[in-house]
């Protein structure tokens, strides 16, 4: 067994795209390519890299989810999931269906990196075969703990803390390593419930199978307290329930909003470092379609223009994973704009520390260190009225004195100044380079 050093494996916070906000269960072959070609030509060039499939590959029939008795699987001789044919036709070669193996061939010679989503366990069909599984004397019965279903999701049992259940992690990523996977999001793990001896026994398989794969943990929230072990085991993990395009989700716990994520954020931020990163989901924006799985359907992003820019400042101040959830196929110059814009991609991967510095009712002050001593500041107004500032830039932990400040969305220049003077409209937020005189 290898081990992996996880700050090389993930030096700075993973950028992506991922299916979910636009296929939800339902992507198919030739709509994941249309995506992965507007991802190289448009976003590559900026530092994005990984291309995820979400939940779902697996499934016949996946507009059934809502009546679970009537899902049917794709599942191979050893209980492991497989691509549907119907839907990932490359999966079949010569009769016999080799997975992602020429689809993940494909995405790497694109330049980028190839990822899927799992639940953890094993599939609930696998055990009532009581499959064998792959290398070793087991069998699926004896691995899966059927007093562990996942409670929100129907496909899967859990995995015992045993033998035959490591020599199931270790047959599932032998199978994930031959399909050339790049990253592996397992869901239903981090949190509700959270799995430790499970993510120990995925990032074991891992380690044996040869191949460098990042772990992302989902959902979310993931408890802070844990985030010592977290750490250990991931490269990056959920800090709140799913994000969707929503500005405030009052108090419920599901989906959340833009604004719901700024104390998630500023809990984390301390956690933030090389090989691990607090991930404050999915960006919800651009057009979410053909298949979004929460909110009216089909649709352009609810968020307005101001509260998509004040998403991305958050989120590169908070040096999260940024992972699209539009369907790139369809990409406008106004998002396209918004995910490179390069100043906000510096600040999110070139920041060597950042955190929340101000909470005063509706106003939020976040400061991050840069290289070459300069310094990201961005102001945000989570309310509905107006906010006038006018403070030293001191009073905010900076060195006190003058900066040359630059505004990191319009690339205007302002005045040298010892002070931040700005109006912030509701929703609304700044962000700032400096540098000191």
């Amino acid at each position: 067994m290898r081990s992996v050093n996880k700050a090389a494996l993930a030096p700075t916070p993973p950028l992506g795209w991922n299916s979910w906000d636009s296929y939800g269960l339902r992507i198919n072959e030739q709509q994941f390519r249309e995506n992965v070609e507007a991802f190289a030509t448009k976003l590559k060039p900026f530092g994005y890299s990984y291309a995820v499939i979400d939940e779902g590959w697996y499934m016949v029939n996946p507009e059934d989810r809502p009546k679970p008795d009537l899902l049917k699987y794709a599942l191979d001789a050893n209980g492991r999931f497989i691509p549907v044919p119907a839907r990932f036709p490359s999966a079949l070669q010569k009769g016999e269906n080799l997975g992602f193996e020429e689809l993940g061939r494909w995405v790497h010679s694109k330049g980028l990196k190839f990822g899927i989503h799992v639940i953890r366990g094993i599939p609930r069909e696998s055990v009532a075969r009581n499959s064998p599984i792959e290398r070793s004397a087991f069998k699926a019965q004896d691995a899966a703990d059927q007093n562990d279903p996942c409670p929100w999701d129907p496909t899967s049992w859990g995995i015992k803390d045993n033998d035959a259940g490591q020599a199931w992690y270790d047959s599932l990523l032998r199978q994930y390593a031959r399909w050339g996977v790049d990253f592996l999001k397992v869901d239903c793990i981090a949190d509700h419930p959270y799995k430790p001896a499970e993510i120990r026994q995925i990032v074991r398989a891992i380690e044996r199978s040869g191949r460098d794969i990042v772990l992302s943990l989902s959902p979310g929230p993931t408890a802070v307290e844990r985030h010592a072990e977290v750490a250990e085991l991931a490269q990056m993990w959920r800090i709140s329930d799913d994000v969707w395009d929503l500005w405030d989700s009052g108090h419920q716990k599901w989906p959340i909003g833009v604004k719901n994520q700024f104390d998630n954020a500023a809990r984390w931020a301390r956690y933030s470092r090389p090989g691990n990163w607090p991930d404050a989901d999915m960006l919800p924006i651009g057009e979410l379609r053909p298949f979004p799985d929460v909110g009216p359907g089909a649709r352009h992003t609810r968020l307005t223009p101001t509260e998509q820019q004040t998403q991305l400042s958050l989120w590169a101040m908070a040096r999260s994973p940024l992972i699209v959830g539009a369907n790139l196929a369809l990409l406008d110059e106004a998002t396209l704009h918004l995910l490179t814009n390069p100043d906000i991609l510096r600040i999110d991967q070139a920041a060597t520390a950042s955190r929340q510095v101000v909470r005063e009712g509706d106003l939020v002050v976040w400061t991050a260190d840069l290289p070459r001593e300069q310094h990201a500041l961005a102001a945000f107004n989570l309310g509905e009225s107006s906010i006038t500032l006018g403070r030293p830039f001191a009073s905010f932990g900076l060195a006190a004195g003058r900066y040359d400040a630059k505004n990191a969305w319009t690339g205007d220049r302002l005045q040298p100044s010892a002070h931040l003077s700005t109006t912030l409209e509701p929703h609304a937020s700044v962000v700032l380079i400096l540098d000191r005189e």
